[in-house]
């Protein structure tokens, strides 16, 4: 999902690994810095962002793969654009870059090469401009590995530099940054949002709010964590779509039923679902080896937090819809014009999605 209007997914975890999904708009990078100050980069981009930064067509939507004769006859093109807005420095110059390899890499395309810092003295410096350049919406997601020691890092228009050098991040600011991760893709991933807005619609007593939240919570966070983890993996060509069928099923619900206290159950199964959806995140952005629990529970409390605070700001607003539309009743009651005109608008929009995602499948 895209960041802002989606968010993270797809990072090289490792040098060699198979072929995985790139997305939109996201560099993945894996940095490694030696004993001996040398440098090794991998970066992984995806085909349609290649094609649109260095004018090629090596990436067939429908296949949602990359030609690889196309890959290689760009190869160079594609050089000069990531010698441009790519670069390692040792203490302010430049490091001797080595043979760099460009490589096709199912939906997009790879770039390895080594830089040797030995002969620079000073912080060790890794600079990259790749996609925010063109877009400020884009991001790149970092793994900087230092020995045996591995972190996690993030770039943006804003933040185009990390020092390699330097101590990694302690284990609490690790958490800190897993759990704002959290927080933010669950109010930037606008199909969870419109399914929690959906399911408690015709809400109004806390308690089934809560039946709902837990269930929800107890089984998004069992799918997370066993596909965050490699346990049970799920292809994005069939989450994506099934989340998105979620969210139509609930709105349509809306229209036939107002038993509230039983929605725990659907969203308990759907959850299950939207798990591995939260998952897609962890599981390019990728999880510190050495802070793999603390990491994955922070991130999915960001999503708690996050998921708590978008339905703590539905109930009064319905509430006080209800209040505005109270005529000739002593207490206040859901209008079902209400409901029906915005489970109509979330029935649309995840028909969209539906529609698409199963096309871009």
């Amino acid at each position: 999902m895209k960041w802002p209007l989606l968010l993270w997914l797809a990072i090289l975890l490792g040098i060699g690994r198979p072929a995985e999904a790139h997305q939109v708009n996201l560099v993945t990078a894996r940095v490694a810095l030696t004993a001996d100050r040398i440098v090794k980069v991998e970066l992984g981009l995806k085909g349609s962002d290649v094609d649109r930064l260095i004018g090629t067509r090596a990436y067939d939507a429908k296949q949602d793969a990359v030609d690889p004769a196309a890959v290689e006859a760009a190869g160079a093109a594609i050089l000069a654009y990531l010698d441009t807005h790519m670069a390692v420095t040792g203490g302010g110059t430049a490091c001797a870059p080595g043979s760099a390899a460009i490589l096709p890499d199912g939906d997009g395309i790879v770039y390895r090469n080594s830089f040797a810092c030995a002969n620079m003295a000073g912080d060790i410096v890794y600079r990259s401009t790749v996609l925010t350049e063109k877009d400020k919406a884009a991001r790149q997601v970092m793994l900087v590995a230092q020995g045996k020691s591995e972190s996690q890092a993030l770039l943006d228009a804003d933040n185009i530099t990390v020092t390699l050098s330097k101590e990694p991040p302690s284990l609490s600011s690790t958490m800190w940054r897993y759990l704002l991760t959290g927080i933010e893709h669950i109010f930037l991933g606008y199909d969870h949002v419109a399914f929690l807005a959906a399911i408690v619609l015709w809400a109004r007593r806390l308690m089934p709010v809560v039946k709902i939240v837990t269930a929800f919570t107890v089984a998004h966070s069992l799918t997370l964590s066993l596909a965050a983890l490699n346990v049970l993996v799920i292809p994005s060509r069939i989450v994506e779509p099934a989340i998105a069928a979620s969210i139509v099923f609930v709105a349509v619900e809306n229209f036939f039923s107002r038993d509230v206290d039983k929605r725990w159950r659907l969203a308990f199964l759907f959850g299950l679902i939207h798990g591995f959806g939260f998952a897609g995140v962890l599981r390019e952005i990728g999880l510190p080896p050495d802070a793999i629990v603390p990491a994955l529970a922070a991130f999915n409390l960001g999503v708690e937090i996050g998921q708590i605070a978008i339905v703590a700001l539905m109930l009064p607003v319905l509430g006080l819809m209800d209040r505005i539309t109270l005529v000739g009743r002593d207490e206040p009651a859901r209008a079902a014009r209400l409901v029906y005109a915005m489970s109509a608008v979330i029935g649309l929009l995840g028909g969209y999605w539906l529609v698409t995602r199963m096309f871009e499948a």
